[in-house]
């Protein structure tokens, strides 16, 4: 078994494993290192330059997102030379973003605020207008960019490629006017996007953004409740989080958000179902309490007992006369994996017939 390797981590010597990096290592140890293009699902890109810190024996700072550890390293995650950087880094990146917080976050959170304002970054520096264009007029339903939140960081154009590998997005433009689009800055629809909503996930400003009215009306993303739960439009089990909005309005789910990465089974990963599919939440037409139909042919509301009773009776005249293989159930991939075995047990134990399915077929 070979020997554990070590660095001195703000003095305090500490292990690392073989091809670990500063970042991770300082994160494994609850020491706080600003990112912001850095996301743990991608490649490294070392762009943003907020996660520098100091090496001994290196005379310039180093990425810590890309720079691998080494026996004997003696590393500083902060300190003023550092904190300089910091301030003067953000105060930078701030002179072309919108100015005030609040304002900024219409539907996602804004990590570059939220960072200056951490560090205490100065922001009496002229502000400069963005060169960059939104695109309004993309039709499609749910993801819109505001460039002038844009920060460059290639998270989205990332995410596209290496997670979702549609490339419906990238980097366009020379310098100054770099900016995201697609291909001849055609319509997301017209285009190999899926609408995951992935871009809108990783971004960190909210450049990425979602197009709803009543998400970008909502409460910023920190005010909301996050309640996990699991998606149910599929048998994979994608978990969630419902934000819910308890403001002047009734309570209502006013947003899907992804779990953090690494934390559940999809990895903060969501389809366009998932992201985007839940307005039957709050629909006027949901089903609140069961309906039967009387002798005139009308439904009727009822109780769960009279429904069940109607069903049972229904499914037993029909066994009683033509036979249990004259029944099917089929179940949904929309109930848990505990229903749906409770609906094959129903249809084999109860009714006894092997006619039963669901149509994610789990």
């Amino acid at each position: 078994m070979s020997k554990p390797k070590h660095v001195t981590l703000n003095g305090q010597e500490v292990p690392f494993e073989e091809g670990e990096t500063i970042l991770t290592l300082a994160k494994r140890h609850g020491e706080e290192i600003p990112t912001l293009c850095y996301e743990p699902r991608l490649s490294v890109v070392g762009s943003c330059r907020t996660c520098l810190v100091e090496v001994k024996g290196r005379g310039r700072m180093m990425p810590s997102c890309s720079t691998l550890l080494e026996e004997g390293m003696d590393i500083t995650t902060t300190n003023p030379r550092i904190e300089r950087h910091q301030k003067a880094l953000l105060a930078l990146y701030m002179t072309d973003h919108p100015q005030e917080h609040e304002s900024c976050e219409t539907g996602a959170p804004c990590e570059l605020h939220q960072m200056a304002a951490d560090v205490n970054a100065p922001r009496d520096w002229p502000h400069m207008e963005p060169i960059r264009q939104s695109r309004p007029d993309d039709r499609n339903r749910f993801v819109e960019f505001i460039a002038e939140k844009c920060i460059l960081c290639s998270r989205c154009t990332r995410y596209c490629d290496e997670v979702e590998a549609v490339n419906a997005i990238t980097l366009t433009g020379r310098g100054a006017k770099t900016t995201i689009s697609t291909t001849d800055q055609i319509s997301l629809l017209d285009s190999s996007c899926e609408l995951c909503g992935g871009c809108i996930d990783v971004c960190p400003t909210g450049a990425m953004t979602e197009k709803k009215p009543h998400v970008q009306q909502a409460p910023p993303e920190r005010e909301l409740e996050k309640v996990r739960t699991t998606c149910n439009y599929c048998g994979v089990g994608c978990q969630m989080d419902l934000n819910v909005s308890n403001g002047t309005q009734p309570r209502h789910v006013a947003k899907i958000t992804s779990p953090p990465p690494g934390t559940t089974t999809n990895d903060g990963n969501l389809c366009v179902k998932g992201r985007f599919a839940y307005d039957f939440i709050s629909h006027p037409d949901r089903l609140k309490v069961p309906l039967v139909r009387g002798e005139d042919g009308q439904l009727h509301e009822a109780t769960w007992e009279e429904a069940l009773q109607k069903a049972a009776d229904g499914l037993m005249k029909v066994k009683a006369e033509h036979g249990a293989d004259a029944l099917g159930f089929i179940s949904s991939s929309r109930c848990t994996g505990e229903e749906n075995y409770l609906v094959q047990k129903l249809s084999r134990a109860v009714f006894t017939t092997n006619n039963v399915h669901q149509c994610a077929a789990t």
